[in-house]
């Protein structure tokens, strides 16, 4: 899959925290960095997103997008 952003970083999927409708998800990244995105619950759902995941971040503007291969 081909994405518009070029700005990507391996991460590792830290905590989870949902509600009905939003989810707060969190990364270790390998830079002395956490990073964070907030998405819907569903979208953390249908991702199947969990503690320990590895994931690709497509960063593009304010947005962080995880991607599970």
């Amino acid at each position: 899959m081909k994405y518009g952003a070029r700005n990507q970083i391996r991460a590792t999927v830290e905590s989870i925290n949902s509600d009905d409708i939003m989810s707060l998800v969190k990364f270790r990244v390998d830079e002395p960095a956490e990073m964070g995105s907030v998405l819907t619950t569903e979208s953390v759902k249908d991702l199947n997103l969990a503690a320990g995941d590895e994931v690709l971040l497509v960063i593009k503007a304010i947005h962080v997008l995880p991607v599970k291969p």
